[in-house]
Order: C-alpha cells, then sequence, then structure tokens
C-alpha cells in the first residue's frame, strides 16, 4: 500500500512530554513530505498552539493542513485559510455551564484566542501551559460567553471524570464527547471528531480512507484511529484503547511516530 496521508495526533504522540518534537520525527516528517505525503496534525488544541509546530514542520511549505479543536476547525497551514468550522451555541455552552457547576468539576471555553473560566485548577494551569494563551478568568461565565464558540473541556481529577464522561454521553446525546487527557473531557457540536473532519479533507484532496495513516494515544484520536487505512497508537495509549488499532509502536518520547513513517512510507 502507498500511503497518501499520515495524520498525527500531537500531544502524547507527536510531541515529547516536554511538548516538543524529537529530531528524529521531525526528519523523517520531512522525509516523507519529500516524497509527496500529506502530513496533517489534528489534536485538540487550538489552532494557535498548534502553528508553530506546523511550521516546524514546514507545512505551510508543502501546502498541508491542520484539524484543530479535535476536528472543529480545518485549516490550510501557509495562509490559515479555514476550509472548514463548526461552533457550539452560546445555548449549548450555557447548557454545559449549569452541567459543570451540578456536576463540581471545572469548565474552560476560548474566544478571542483566550481561555475563559470563572475558576482557577491545576488542570486549567496545563492547558495555559500546553497552550501558551492567556487565562481570563471572568466572574459570570454565561455573561462572558455570549456567542458561539468552538468548544468546551470539563476538568477535574481522572478518575471522577471518567465517570462524568459517562454521565454527560447520556445526558447530552447531541454533543461530542470525548477525553483527551485523563482530566480533560472534550466538549464539542454534534458530528465534530476528528474522523468526521480527516474525511473532509481526504476527500477534497482526492485521497481514500486506504491511503491514510493515522496516529494517535487517547480517547479523543479513536475515531479517526478506525477510520484511518492504518490506525496506530504509541506505546502510551490510554490502556482501554489498546486493542482499538492496527498496531502499536514505540511512546511518544521513543520516535514512535518515526518507527511508523520509516516502516511503512519510507521503506
Amino acid at each position: 500500500m502507498q500511503y497518501k496521508m499520515l495524520v498525527l495526533d500531537m500531544d502524547d504522540t507527536l510531541l515529547t512530554d516536554d511538548h516538543k518534537i524529537s529530531d528524529l520525527n521531525k526528519k523523517v516528517l520531512l522525509e516523507a513530505q519529500a516524497k509527496g505525503v500529506y502530513v496533517v496534525l489534528a489534536s485538540g488544541r487550538p489552532t494557535l498552539a498548534m502553528t508553530a509546530y506546523a511550521k516546524e514542520l514546514e507545512l505551510d511549505l508543502n501546502d498541508s493542513y491542520m484539524l484543530s479543536y479535535n476536528g472543529a476547525i480545518i485549516s490550510r497551514v501557509k495562509d490559515d485559510l479555514v476550509l472548514f468550522e463548526q461552533k457550539l451555541t452560546p445555548e449549548q455552552i450555557h447548557e454545559l455551564y449549569d452541567y459543570s457547576v451540578k456536576m463540581k468539576t471545572h469548565i474552560i471555553t476560548y474566544l478571542d484566542e483566550e481561555i475563559i473560566s470563572e475558576t482557577d485548577s491545576e488542570y486549567i494551569e496545563i492547558e495555559k501551559e500546553i497552550t501558551g494563551m492567556h487565562h481570563l478568568k471572568v466572574s459570570s461565565f454565561k455573561d462572558t460567553v455570549d456567542r458561539p464558540a468552538v468548544k468546551c473541556i470539563l476538568l477535574e481529577d481522572p478518575a471522577y471524570l471518567k465517570e462524568i464522561e459517562k454521565d454527560l454521553k447520556a445526558a447530552m446525546p447531541h454533543l461530542s464527547v470525548s477525553m483527551s487527557k485523563p482530566f480533560f473531557l472534550e466538549v464539542a457540536q454534534n458530528g465534530i471528531d476528528k474522523a468526521a473532519s480527516l474525511k473532509k479533507l481526504a476527500e477534497k484532496l482526492g485521497i481514500h480512507q486506504s491511503e491514510i495513516i493515522a496516529v494517535g494515544n487517547a480517547g479523543n484520536d479513536l475515531t479517526m484511529i478506525e477510520y484511518a487505512g492504518l490506525g496506530v497508537w504509541v506505546d502510551n495509549v490510554t490502556p482501554e484503547l489498546r486493542d482499538k488499532a492496527d498496531l502499536i509502536v514505540a511512546s511518544n518520547n521513543n520516535n514512535g511516530v518515526a518507527e511508523v513513517v520509516q516502516k511503512y512510507i519510507l521503506n
């Protein structure tokens, strides 16, 4: 099989634990693009928090794309052209806020390239560190969030949040719910996930799903892992998902992405 597209989750997959692209991963991804393979970043991160990495990998020079906010936005790297965008309505966000208050979790969303919340939390601090975005703590979440936003995240202790995930999926089946980290429960508009946006992009580029490799590590990657012709987990995958991919490679800290590229694209 000649693969034409490689789709990569970022945190805990492409990136090492210190949020860097290893030299080997970068080298083989540049080589893959030189062979004409599209390298696409697909992350729960905001677009702003993906762009520098995309340009480090020369996605702008190779006319490639990013799926940000778990696929709620598809954009072209070289000129920031948005091909697709789907947001939550203010009413849906307020409904999520009420649910969050009832269930005693933290909740954030994003407006004007800022993280919005009413509360402080060690988990919000992690999101600030990952994205590099400013955190605006407000007195009233509902009053501040008076227009559509791409997604919300509920944040709390992992063991508790796992229970919340099951409850929220049952309580709000009209929304898309997935776990990106054990303490990040992500919520987007109904039908929004990485696979749905990957399918849109692949169809635009004339690439069949059998010609796609997808690599991830967490619940919000599962749909694209199942959609791709070759679905791959890095070894640090969420344990209960280990049997859901075609292949498991080395961890994010041990060049798992490079292992995939060397075996299935460069060879």
